[in-house]
């Protein structure tokens, strides 16, 4: 019998650190959870803030650990957010409970936000572009054009990166496009993936994508997250163009400066080799002449760029609604670039429900009054109650650039970050103070995931191909982040201020 217990039990013994081990982040999430619902409720908070700011605590675990799917994460923090709000007393009406039916719907609220409508879409553009193979004709087509020196490659690299910015509104998909371009190039040029030649091109061309996510409003998803908050919190919106005014320039510095970091940290080891130009018009080659369904995307997607950047001179028609009717074109008969059926596996599903989720928690953070809560214990902390609007933005900005280390998608950052920054900023009494602009340059420290390879899925593509190794791009995200704070400095106190955002 003895012989038999020891048999038995010693597996269920061994078991136990695997099991730790693959959940203790899931935990971790969990525990902080019911930490702050077992804390006493401070003054001024109402018990739905509480309830949600222990939500949020589990989201920003769960987030930055990766302890679950983003996606699964999203549902498990709407089931919270419907149970815990269900049981808490009504901020409006103590005496009364909230009810699941109330808690279920502040959930969901998010899916019926603008922004998302415009997330989807431009997921169905990006699939489009991909489909066709017009994205990659166009990064060809500039790449061909450039000489075979070195130098001349990284800056077609980096003015392909920004055009796609305006033509494919996901940074996954431009980023998924261009990488095997870059390995075409590498290997046209006839080097070894871990040269330093292959290195800081495949780096070049990811932070590039992650600079003009600053400078173009429909680039990425976490802006629309931004948008989303501004238009729920503030009631008003920021056009394409107004965006693109503030932000191109801090663009078109960083991808200077992007250029000659990258020649100083990682300089190639030749200059010039014959046959690169040569390799890549091989490869537009291969494309075949431009197809019907490549000129027909080609032409809604100038069209829509063109009332993307007009909205608000020319015409009164939003950003999101301009995309979704583009997207219904491009599906209708006669048009035909692309079927449902063609469509469907191509849409990673996963960052809609994520973004409609967050929306929601950060809804409920406002109206549970956990947000304004929270914000003016941040207030009191950082000493920002009558400090100058450049000293808000230096601090927040280093506060979010720090934060974001933790994070592995800027989408669940701005989810997470955006209603707090609104709610620190409505509870500052500097005279003056924009808020919205302001929130528009703090969404730009959101896209600043230049340092750690795990900062944004676009990184982890680029570090798939192993041309380069995560000490490099840690040393060079930390200068372009160097820079880049600067920059936002800089022109915190000169341009921005002069348009009066700051």
């Amino acid at each position: 019998m003895a012989t038999t217990e020891t048999k038995s039990s010693a597996p269920a013994v061994a078991t136990r650190p695997g099991w730790f081990r693959a959940y203790w982040k899931l935990l971790l999430a969990v525990a902080g959870l019911i930490a702050v619902l077992l804390l006493p409720t401070p003054a001024g908070l109402p018990v739905a803030g509480q309830y949600m700011l222990a939500v949020l605590v589990f989201a920003v675990a769960v987030w930055m650990t990766e302890a679950l799917d983003y996606a699964v994460s999203a549902v498990v923090i709407a089931g919270l957010m419907s149970v815990l709000l269900g049981f808490a007393p009504n901020p409006a009406n103590p005496g009364a409970l909230m009810g699941t039916s109330a808690g279920l719907g502040l959930a969901f609220s998010g899916f019926s936000n603008s922004g998302l409508a415009l997330v989807a879409s431009a997921l169905f553009l990006a699939a489009a572009m991909t489909a066709t193979g017009l994205d990659k004709r166009i990064a060809l087509t500039i790449l061909s054009r450039v000489g075979t020196d070195t130098r001349q490659v990284m800056i077609g690299l980096i003015l392909v990166g920004f055009v796609i910015s305006f033509l494919v509104p996901s940074t996954t998909a431009r980023v998924a496009c261009l990488v095997p371009i870059t390995l075409g190039i590498i290997a046209a040029f006839g080097v070894e993936r871990r040269s330093r030649f292959a290195g800081m091109l495949m780096i070049i061309t990811v932070q590039t994508a992650s600079i003009w996510n600053v400078g173009i409003k429909t680039a990425a998803a976490q802006n629309m997250v931004a948008i989303g908050f501004i238009e729920k919190m503030l009631h008003t919106t920021i056009t394409w163009l107004d965006w693109f005014i503030a932000a191109a320039p801090f663009g078109v510095v960083m991808s200077i400066a992007l250029y000659f970091i990258m020649n100083w940290m990682m300089p190639p080891e030749m200059r010039s080799v014959p046959g690169g130009r040569d390799g890549i018009r091989k490869s537009l080659a291969e494309l075949g002449p431009m197809k019907l369904s490549e000129k027909k995307l080609l032409a809604l997607s100038l069209t829509l760029l063109a009332f993307w950047a007009t909205e608000g001179v020319l015409h009164r028609i939003d950003t999101s609604t301009t995309t979704v009717v583009a997207v219904a074109l491009m599906f209708m008969p006669g048009i035909g670039i692309m079927t449902w059926k063609e469509a469907q596996p191509r849409i990673p599903w996963g960052t809609i429900v994520l973004f409609g989720v967050g929306i929601s928690l950060g809804s409920a953070l406002l109206q549970t009054k956990g947000a304004s809560w929270l914000a003016q214990m941040l207030v009191k902390l950082l000493g920002l109650e009558q400090a100058t609007a450049l000293f808000i933005l230096g601090t927040m900005s280093l506060f979010l650039i720090v934060i974001h280390l933790g994070f592995a998608s800027a989408t669940a950052l701005a989810s997470a970050m955006i209603p707090i920054v609104i709610a620190v900023l409505q509870n500052v009494i500097t005279p003056g103070i924009n808020v919205v602009g302001m929130t528009m340059l703090m969404q730009f420290m959101v896209s600043f995931g230049f340092i750690l390879v795990v900062n944004a899925p676009q990184n982890m593509v680029a570090y798939g191909t192993d041309t380069f190794a995560a000490r490099d791009f840690i040393r060079t995200g930390l200068a372009i982040t160097v820079v880049g704070f600067l920059l936002v400095m800089l022109l915190g106190a000169t341009y921005w201020r002069w348009l009066g955002y700051v």
